[in-house]
């Protein structure tokens, strides 16, 4: 897994504060661990593309708001990120609409019909399974999982503990499994 941060981020970060184009190194590093905690966290890829751009819009528009005295850079990003995806699904809960992209996304064309069929199925199940969490289990999985984060960076993030954020995952994991393996039991 990636260290949490690049090695000359706080140069970086003071450079793209005058200068955007700074700001590439650092939206390179970043940008698969916040498109896969987004993704996470919502259904659709075109709709985790478009979050993942206000994510990095917003933290380049707000850098200059960003004080390292007061936490790391990639606490701030996620936290930017988590404010961004919860304002989106408040708005979508709001709106009580579900699309036939949130249900079937279809797998890769390299695939077969058959590998496309088992890994869309899997996805499903994994999907249904994580609907079964509530939200801060979600979040927490999320952040830890396809985020990469560690448990203490979560815990500075969401103002849980470390221990907490540990026994949260625990759980939430447990449950997932218990899911999953009802699930395979009643699929054979």
């Amino acid at each position: 897994m990636k260290s949490s941060s690049l090695k000359n981020e706080n140069q970086l970060l003071l450079q793209a504060t005058i200068d955007p184009e700074a700001f590439a190194e650092i939206y390179d590093y970043y940008f698969t661990r916040v498109y896969n905690y987004v993704r996470s966290r919502v259904n659709r890829s075109s709709v985790a593309d478009d979050l993942t751009s206000q994510i990095f819009e917003r933290v380049l528009f707000k850098l200059d708001k960003f004080h390292p005295e007061r936490g790391s850079f990639h606490t701030w990003l996620f936290t930017i990120a988590h404010n961004i995806i919860t304002d989106y699904l408040r708005y979508q809960e709001q709106r009580h609409t579900v699309s036939l992209d949130a249900v079937r996304e279809l797998a890769c064309a390299r695939n077969g019909p058959e590998e496309a069929y088992m890994l869309q199925e899997s996805q499903q199940d994994l999907q249904a399974a994580l609907e079964l969490l509530n939200n801060r289990e979600r979040n927490l999985i999320g952040l830890k999982f396809w985020a990469g984060l560690n448990n203490r960076q979560i815990a500075q993030m969401t103002g849980l503990s470390e221990s907490n954020v540990g026994v949260i995952l625990y759980r939430a994991i447990r449950r997932l499994q218990l899911a999953l393996k009802k699930e395979a039991f009643e699929n054979e």
